[in-house]
């Protein structure tokens, strides 16, 4: 038996100790033993105090030190736990050794990477060894792509349950949110920039629509499945939408879900299932104009981060540090909303709602991954006997939709 359920690693890191704040307000009820690990004991001694202020028994929590480069450390302290829950990013620099040994070790792990490149090369070393140890690895827990991955799923299990059907596509649109941008979301987009820069294969892989698939098929020539770069408006939802920057991610985790479980039963969300993603903006002149106005600003971002003296310069003058973030009022006055919209295999509209009532890259995302290594640890018998380089909605699916709810969070959808 292993003494530990969840392993929280990075736990000094800003979105660190949010994560821990989450778990002590759950561990009770859960019965959860769970532990704080990094590379700083000082540091990590410094977070277990800061709970403890508010719960003397957490003045307890074992401490286990490991760097994340160091993989005869880190396989000690895996050893010990069901689940690894790590916020330690980019990952592409710190989060491989750790993914490798959780593989090794039949540990189940979760984390917010954005990296589609990172996660790519996780699928390539660690499922295999993933399935035949029975671990769960689940990347993107937060922000990216819990609610366009569940959302998903949600409209799947509805007309499942309502119609006996699946789906012929979905797509996600933001809507109205409020929220800080996260210094690790942009230490790791400025990682893949990078990256990409210098290999080819990295560039492929960012720029295929199912890129992160099981076997990666020819590349789809479809519009439906393209990422948007361009102000649209689309007639489903009745309003102009731009680029969303975390559709690069999100859209691939939505393929993966539906490629994972048509390998199955040779259908998954529906034989001909396809998924989109954008912002969704206003109507008219000035919606026209929001969206023309948001893909001008995304082009020019990722046109300086890829040109390494811009970069440099962003970096040191205007973005956030990873460690950074907004204050504990800003983290509480935030929120966000992501709209799904679904057609069934026989022509039913579904629509559906996805939110949060607080910011969405900290502390939604906080509970996100929070329950999302309760769920691994502690609903076993609950979930879908699946292993290997999952998602969300594959490794959790409704189970983690029920937890999410119960903390405060949104899934809703119906007829429309």
């Amino acid at each position: 038996m292993r003494e530990i359920d969840v392993l929280l690693y990075g736990a000094t890191g800003f979105t660190g100790q949010l994560v821990a704040e989450h778990l002590a307000r759950r561990a009770a009820d859960e019965g959860l033993a769970w532990a704080l690990g990094g590379r700083s004991r000082a540091k990590l001694e410094q977070v277990r105090a800061h709970l403890a202020a508010t719960d003397e028994a957490l003045a307890a929590l074992p401490l286990l030190i490991a760097d994340s480069k160091d993989r005869a450390a880190l396989d000690a302290i895996v050893a010990r736990t069901k689940v690894v829950l790590t916020t330690v990013g980019p990952y592409t620099q710190y989060g491989l050794e750790l993914a490798r040994s959780c593989a090794a070790h039949g540990t189940s792990y979760c984390d917010l990477t954005g990296e589609s490149n990172f996660v790519r090369r996780v699928i390539d070393e660690c499922h295999a060894d993933a399935k035949r140890t029975e671990a769960r690895i689940v990347h993107c827990t937060g922000y990216d792509s819990i609610p366009s991955d569940l959302g998903t799923h949600l409209a799947f299990d509805f007309a499942q349950q309502r119609f006996g059907e699946g789906l012929q596509w979905v797509k996600c649109f933001t809507g109205r949110t409020k929220g800080a941008v996260s210094g690790g979301t942009v230490a790791s987009m400025i990682a893949i920039a990078e990256t990409a820069k210098n290999d080819r294969e990295v560039r492929r892989i960012l720029l295929d629509p199912h890129g992160l698939d099981p076997v990666r098929p020819p590349r789809s020539k479809d519009p439906f499945e393209q990422d948007q770069r361009s102000a649209r408006f689309d007639p489903d939802l009745d309003r102009w939408t731009a680029p969303f920057v975390m559709a690069a991610i999100n859209t691939r985790i939505v393929r993966r879900s539906h490629a994972l479980l048509r390998d199955e039963d040779g259908k998954g969300y529906g034989p001909a299932f396809k998924y989109n993603e954008a912002m969704g903006l206003g109507r008219g002149a000035k919606g026209f104009a929001t969206a023309a106005a948001i893909t001008a600003g995304i082009g020019g971002f990722f046109a300086a981060v890829s040109f390494g003296p811009s970069r440099k310069a962003l970096a040191r003058a205007v973005l956030p540090k990873p460690g950074e973030g907004p204050s504990r009022d800003a983290i509480e006055n935030g929120h966000f909303e992501m709209h799904v919209l679904a057609l069934t295999e026989s022509g039913k509209r579904l629509r559906g709602r996805v939110a949060g009532n607080s910011d969405p890259g900290y502390g939604e995302t906080a509970k996100m991954i929070g329950e999302s290594a309760i769920c691994l640890a502690k609903d076993g018998a609950r979930l879908m006997p699946r292993y290997g380089v999952l998602t969300p909605a594959t490794a959790m699916g409704m189970r983690l939709v029920e937890r999410l709810r119960k903390v405060g969070m949104t899934f809703d959808m119906h007829e429309a």
